[in-house]
């Protein structure tokens, strides 16, 4: 039987990690971001047909069905090794850590490449999607009510929803330095997706998309209401990802080290 390896050991594989995705040069980064960004709007789909489908019988049932359906994407994502925008907080902040240097200028290359990438890549196979006839016509009354859904939250509620997302996509990355096998990295990805779309819970990329389908299938939302949700998410994000996991990850590893010493 395996042993879980400690908080130490998990730090050391997060700034290889972290170190690779530094070291992206200009084209692997746009690449695998948008990457990123499409495969995301299979989840975003896949969660539409199956709430679709599922709710006229089941009702609210159709929630855990459409999550269950949406957790593919991130399996998708971790196995194909794409960056996507709050997944990349953990490894490269633990590299500027070690290499006792903040690391500004790199960290803000790859998170703002990766942030536009994504939405790039994404917006481009939402509109693949929209063209009249791909999907059912379920499939895109759904979709657009979930995007009404997202712009008609409170702001305090979604910055809060946001906090969680943020929180668990980071978590995700944690926790994939912590295994060793492709099944165990399948498994991490998939039950943080279900989890992440069970809320649902706001990751900004996710969320955007979202929104950009409604406007797609005509649903009344503005580039302003796009704007502050945009806002209002990054921020949350920010808060869950870098703040609540990433920091607290890494002073624990920290401390796991001075212990030893």
């Amino acid at each position: 039987m395996s042993v879980a390896p400690t908080p130490a050991e998990i730090f050391e594989r997060a700034i290889e990690e972290g170190e690779r995705r530094l070291d992206q040069s200009m084209l692997e980064l746009v690449s695998t971001s948008f990457i990123a960004g499409f495969t995301v709007v299979f989840g975003i789909v896949a969660l539409g047909i199956v709430h679709a489908f599922v709710k006229p019988q089941f009702g609210e049932i159709a929630t855990i069905a459409g999550a269950l359906a949406f957790g593919v994407s991130l399996v998708f994502l971790v196995v194909g090794r794409a960056e996507l925008f709050n997944e990349n907080f953990y490894d490269p902040v633990a590299k500027a850590v070690d290499a006792d240097s903040w690391m500004v200028g790199s960290l803000l290359r790859l998170w703002s490449v990766t942030f536009a990438v994504n939405l790039v890549g994404g917006v481009l196979m939402a509109y693949i999607f929209s063209v009249n006839g791909v999907l059912p016509e379920g499939t895109v009354h759904a979709l657009r009510t979930f995007a009404e859904e997202f712009i008609r939250r409170p702001p305090t509620t979604e910055f809060a929803a946001a906090i969680v997302g943020g929180a668990l996509v980071v978590l995700l990355s944690f926790l994939l330095e912590a295994v060793n096998s492709v099944g165990s990295r399948i498994a991490m990805s998939y039950i943080v997706g279900v989890l992440l779309t069970l809320g649902p819970f706001d990751h900004v990329i996710v969320t955007m998309l979202h929104v950009v389908f409604g406007m797609l299938f005509g649903a009344p939302i503005g580039l302003v209401e796009l704007a502050t949700t945009t806002g209002l998410v990054t921020a949350g994000n920010l808060v869950g990802g870098l703040g609540l996991v990433t920091l607290t990850h890494i002073t624990q590893a920290i401390g796991a080290e001075e212990s030893e010493n």
